[in-house]
């Protein structure tokens, strides 16, 4: 599997979901090689840098994306990976 190359947080924005979605897709960036201690979990990243990634959870994958320009308090950012979430016949999240 791939590894990310980040340096500072890695924001990982949650829209509510499950804690079981939520656990899985941590679990899945520390195989990429984020350190559980550089990932924030968050709603909205507060002052993210250019350079920053990204990583938004949907309930069967994950976009990584890298900040490429901040403009107005809001950043625009452009998609380094996704990331599929699999599930097994029970919707278990599976590796």
């Amino acid at each position: 599997m791939e590894k990310i190359e980040y340096v500072g947080t890695v924001f990982v924005l949650d829209h509510k979901y499950p804690e079981p979605l939520v656990d899985h897709s941590l679990k899945k960036l520390q195989q990429l090689g984020i350190k559980k201690d550089d990932i924030k979990v968050t709603d909205a990243p507060d002052n993210p840098k250019v350079g920053s990634v990204v990583v938004e959870i949907f309930p069967y994958h994950l976009d990584i994306s890298r900040v490429r320009t901040i403009r107005n308090d809001s950043f625009i950012s452009g998609t380094l990976m996704t990331l599929e979430l699999s599930t097994d016949a029970e919707g278990n999240y599976i590796d």
